[in-house]
């Protein structure tokens, strides 16, 4: 069962649409789960658990973001050669990009456990939070390398337009986590350890699955002895892209992780209110990032083709999407966020707090939509510095006013939140009128399918 899609052909918006839902899909699947993950742990351990795998997971995605980003430019390398229809330089390149990754894994590995404590000092976690969050940490680390198995592989199969096969593994992965988090927190009353171990056994499952599937499925893709070699082309082209995309990625969830800094310093509490939002939010509006990566699909393989006039009318018919989604998701998050935090907690305080922040979030959804879709963008035309310095724009922004407006006392904690939407506007803004006045390696005026023009 073979599920690549070639978007290089056919009609765009309906194409574009039909790889990007298995992507979408698939993400909310697993917000989901940590919505599941979240309840459970709420539920059963108490808002000091919810606190500490609340700080965990912002710290985890950080570290798991490298990796993807580190995926992500791989995958647009080999969609621009699968454009190309050079399967020969895919296979090198996946040699190239799958040791360079793997290298990246492990040296992640020996760091975070050589240097826990003082990570965990570095993210402020209240002395009742430590305790916990140390030891969910150490339990669902051991996870890591299946997340790099899983991503690299799912991020190969994307990029030859196969967006399904990682959503079933993915899907099967997640029924299997809720059901051992309810089996090892609910039942066997493991606690916190219980939630990191249930996350790691569905972790290897989804992994394995992945694998197994393109080593069956694939004969063309596995790297022969002919392929094992460092070709310096290639190497370069990966380095550029997968280099530049993690450095974004990895500025992004660095950002985010200063934030979560700030957070705790407010107590546990906010801590726990900012846990519950914050997965809710990621849920809204995850789905719209799938949207920009399986446009940056889209692009990449049609730059590889030449197809400029195709990308033009993509880039127009993918703004027009985005509009209309986030405007859908965010008014309901902003009428139905006290009933989306009452799902998971029940104190008043912990609920005023996490309304507060989804309200201020979920009205300005379209601008990290549009965001999003620049990200997708600057990498499939192989300009990733630019989806850094957007990502240093938004960060930034947001980093610095938060610290600012959270330190004035009528402001407070309210200042974080809307630190964050400011952030996404200004890199929007700064994103869009360089499309409109640049030129692109691919000869054409980026103008030529500027939003702005007719």
């Amino acid at each position: 069962m073979k599920k690549e899609r070639d978007l290089t052909s056919g009609n765009i918006t309906s194409g574009l649409w039909a790889f990007a839902v298995p992507l979408m899909l698939g993400n909310v699947i697993q917000q989901f789960y940590n919505l599941a993950d979240t309840w459970i742990v709420g539920r059963y351990i108490g808002n000091i658990g919810l606190a500490a795998v609340g700080s965990s997971y912002t710290l985890m995605t950080f570290l798991t973001y490298i990796i993807i980003g580190l995926c992500l430019g791989n995958s647009t390398f080999i969609s621009m050669e699968y454009g190309k229809k050079n399967i020969e330089k895919i296979r090198n390149g996946i040699y190239i990009s799958f040791v360079m990754i793997l290298a990246v894994t492990v040296g992640i590995i020996i760091i975070f456990y050589g240097f826990l404590d003082e990570i965990i000092k570095m993210l402020q976690v209240p002395k009742d939070t430590v305790a916990d969050m140390k030891v969910y940490l150490v339990y669902v680390f051991i996870g890591f390398f299946a997340t790099f198995i899983y991503n690299y592989i799912s991020n190969v199969l994307r990029a030859i337009g196969n967006s399904v096969i990682p959503l079933i593994f993915l899907g099967v992965s997640v029924v299997l986590n809720v059901f051992l988090d309810i089996l090892f927190v609910a039942v066997l009353k493991m606690g916190i350890m219980g939630a990191a171990v249930a996350t790691v056994i569905s972790q290897y499952i989804s992994a394995l699955g992945t694998f197994g599937y393109y080593f069956f499925q694939y004969p063309q893709l596995k790297v022969r002895k002919n392929d094992i070699k460092w070709n310096k082309s290639n190497f370069k082209s990966i380095l550029s892209l997968s280099g530049f995309t993690c450095i974004q990625q990895s500025v992004m969830n660095f950002g985010i992780l200063m934030v979560q800094g700030l957070v705790n310093s407010f107590g546990t509490t906010v801590m726990a209110a900012f846990a519950v939002a914050v997965k809710i939010d990621t849920l809204a509006y995850m789905p719209v990032q799938d949207f920009g990566n399986a446009f940056s699909v889209f692009v990449a393989q049609n730059y590889g083709a030449k197809k400029t006039e195709r990308i033009n009318k993509g880039i127009k018919r993918a703004i027009v999407s985005i509009v209309i989604f986030c405007a859908i998701v965010s008014s309901i998050v902003f009428i139905f966020s006290k009933n989306f935090m009452k799902i998971f907690v029940s104190s008043t305080q912990v609920i005023d707090i996490g309304v507060g922040y989804l309200r201020i979030e979920g009205a300005f959804y379209i601008g990290i939509g549009i965001l999003f879709m620049l990200y997708g963008f600057y990498r499939a035309v192989d300009k990733p510095v630019m989806s850094v310095v957007l990502t240093v724009i938004s960060l930034g922004t947001r980093v610095i006013l938060a610290y600012v407006l959270s330190s004035v006392s009528f402001v407070g904690v309210t200042g974080i939140w809307a630190a964050i939407p400011i952030g996404w506007f200004l890199a929007d803004l700064v994103g869009l009128i360089y499309m409109k006045k640049t030129k692109t390696r691919t000869q054409y005026t980026v103008n030529s399918f500027s939003p702005f023009s007719s």
